[in-house]
C-alpha cells in the first residue's frame, strides 16, 4: 500500500447508472489496486436533488475543488420546465471546469463498425459556454409565418487557451497528432477565438503535428481517411458533443469509453478531475444485470490516472493502467454484454475484473 491517499467525491445517480456505479466500486478497492482509496458519497439521485433543491449538488462540486478528484454516475434529468434540470452543469460551474476529454479505443474483440478506425480518438471540447446556457427567444407570429427564433452564444477566450493546451499536451503524452477545430472561415471573430489558441498552443509544442482541419472536413475525415497514429481533436462545446457521441459509436459502443471533466491550475495543469461514463441511465435495463460496466470502469481508471499527476505518485498510475488493462483483457477474452456482442452479466464482467487484478498483484 502507498503512502499516498485520494478522496474520491462519489456522485450516486439513478437507475441503471447507479447500478453500475455500484458494480464498477467493487473493483476499485485498496486491496485490489494497491493504492490507498477514501469514497466520500454524495445522493445525486433524482429525488435526493428536487428534495435539496440542487444543494446536494453544489455541496459535491465544493467537496471536489478540496480533493480533487470526483466519480459520477449517470443520473436523469426531468423533463419539466423550470425543474432541478441536469446536475452537470452545476458540477461544471462548480469546480470551474474548462474541458471535457472523452476518448474512443478499439475495444478488444469488437469489429469497429467503421472499417480502419484502429488508433484511439480522443474529443478534447469545451466543458462550458457555446451553445449551452445561451440565452435564447423567439420573435414575431407563428401562425403569420413571420416568427423567428435567435440565440445569442458567447465563448471565452480562457476556455479556448485550455481546451488547445491540452489538446496538445495530450498529443505528447499518446505521440498523437491535433486534428480538426471549429469552422473558423465562416465565424473568424466567435470560432476564429478557438482556432487562434490552437495556433498559439501549437507553437508551444513544435514537437506535435498539427493538421488543423474545418469541422465539416474533420467529420469527413474520420469516416473516411485510414488514421496511424492517435488523433486529438479540439473542438467547441456543441461541436465537441456531437463528435463524441460519434467517435465513441465508431468503437462499437457509447458504453466503451470514459468521460473526464477537467478544471486547470493558471499553468494550464488540472487541479480538479470529475470522471463518469458517457452514457445515459438505461431506465430499460434497470435491475436486468446487463447494462455495460465498462465504461463506469474505465472512468475509475482515468481517475486514478489523475490521481497520480495530483499527488505525484506514480502507483495510482499503476493502479489505473491494471485496472483500465482488466477492463480490455477480460473484453478481448469474450467477457462482454450483450452491446458488445457478447453474453456475460453486468456483475459477470466486474466479477472477471477482479478476478484479473487479483492475479495481476
Amino acid at each position: 500500500m502507498t503512502t499516498s491517499s485520494a478522496t474520491i467525491v462519489v456522485c450516486d445517480g439513478d437507475e441503471t447508472g447507479q447500478e453500475l456505479l455500484d458494480e464498477s466500486l467493487r473493483a476499485m478497492t485498496p486491496e485490489l489496486l494497491g493504492v490507498d482509496l477514501h469514497f466520500v458519497n454524495y445522493d445525486m439521485s433524482l429525488a435526493n436533488r428536487r428534495r435539496t433543491n440542487n444543494d446536494v449538488v453544489r455541496e459535491a462540486a465544493s467537496a471536489m475543488v478540496e480533493t480533487g478528484l470526483g466519480l459520477k454516475a449517470a443520473t436523469v434529468t426531468p423533463p419539466e420546465m423550470g425543474g432541478v434540470g441536469s446536475p452537470n452543469r452545476l458540477l461544471r460551474e462548480g469546480i470551474g471546469g474548462s474541458v471535457i476529454v472523452r476518448t474512443g479505443r478499439r475495444i478488444p474483440g469488437v469489429t469497429p463498425p467503421v472499417v480502419g478506425t484502429n488508433t484511439p480518438i480522443i474529443v478534447v471540447r469545451m466543458a462550458v459556454g457555446d451553445a449551452y446556457g445561451a440565452a435564447e427567444g423567439r420573435e414575431g407570429d407563428a401562425g403569420q409565418g413571420s416568427e423567428t427564433a435567435w440565440r445569442t452564444e458567447k465563448i471565452e477566450r480562457s476556455v479556448c487557451t485550455s481546451v488547445a493546451e491540452y489538446a496538445f499536451v495530450a498529443a505528447e503524452a499518446s505521440n498523437g497528432l491535433v486534428y480538426g477545430g471549429p469552422k473558423w472561415t465562416v465565424s473568424p471573430t466567435y470560432e476564429g477565438m478557438l482556432k487562434e489558441e490552437m495556433d498559439a498552443a501549437a507553437a508551444r509544442h513544435p514537437t506535435v503535428t498539427y493538421r488543423p482541419a474545418l469541422i465539416d472536413t474533420t467529420y469527413a475525415g474520420l469516416m473516411t481517411e485510414i488514421h496511424e497514429r492517435t488523433l486529438v481533436i479540439p473542438a467547441l462545446n456543441r461541436d465537441g458533443d456531437c463528435l463524441s457521441d460519434l467517435v465513441l459509436a465508431m468503437f462499437g459502443s457509447i458504453a466503451g469509453a470514459e468521460s473526464v471533466v477537467l478544471s486547470l491550475d493558471e499553468n494550464l495543469r488540472p487541479k480538479v478531475a470529475m470522471a463518469e461514463a458517457p452514457h445515459g441511465t438505461a431506465p430499460s435495463l434497470q435491475g436486468k444485470n446487463v447494462a455495460n460496466p465498462m465504461a463506469m470502469l474505465l472512468a475509475g481508471a482515468a481517475l486514478l490516472d489523475q490521481a497520480a499527476g495530483k499527488l505525484n505518485d506514480p502507483s495510482f498510475h499503476d493502479a489505473g493502467t491494471r485496472l483500465r488493462d482488466a477492463t480490455l483483457e477480460g473484453a478481448a477474452e469474450g467477457f462482454r454484454t450483450f452491446d458488445l456482442g457478447g453474453d456475460s452479466t453486468t456483475s459477470g464482467v466486474v466479477d472477471d475484473v477482479i478476478a484479473r487484478l487479483r492475479a495481476s498483484k
